[in-house]
């Protein structure tokens, strides 16, 4: 049910109280390897690359849930690795 707020704000439908975003995203990923999601044919920041999925803001939001599995950064990542090798011997 549309109540006595609805409209619209920035590409997103409003009704009631609750904001209804059906704008496309991309996600994105960084050269640390880090994920986020980007409107859609807006030009990306610097360090940015498309990824290759797009959709709703959830479905990108769960696409990121399943691919972006560990949080560290690869620099960190790397540098661990590079540790536990020196450890290892």
């Amino acid at each position: 049910m549309i109540g006595r707020n609805s409209g619209s704000r920035g590409g997103r439908r409003v009704v009631g109280d609750v904001d209804e975003d059906n704008r496309t995203y991309s996600v994105v990923v960084n050269d640390e390897g880090q994920y986020s999601i980007w409107l859609a044919g807006r030009p990306l920041p610097a360090g940015w690359t498309e990824a290759g999925h797009t959709g709703g803001k959830d479905e990108c939001l769960d696409h990121i849930g399943e691919v972006w599995t560990d949080m560290r950064p690869s620099s960190l990542r790397q540098a661990m690795d590079a540790r536990e090798g020196v450890d290892r011997n």
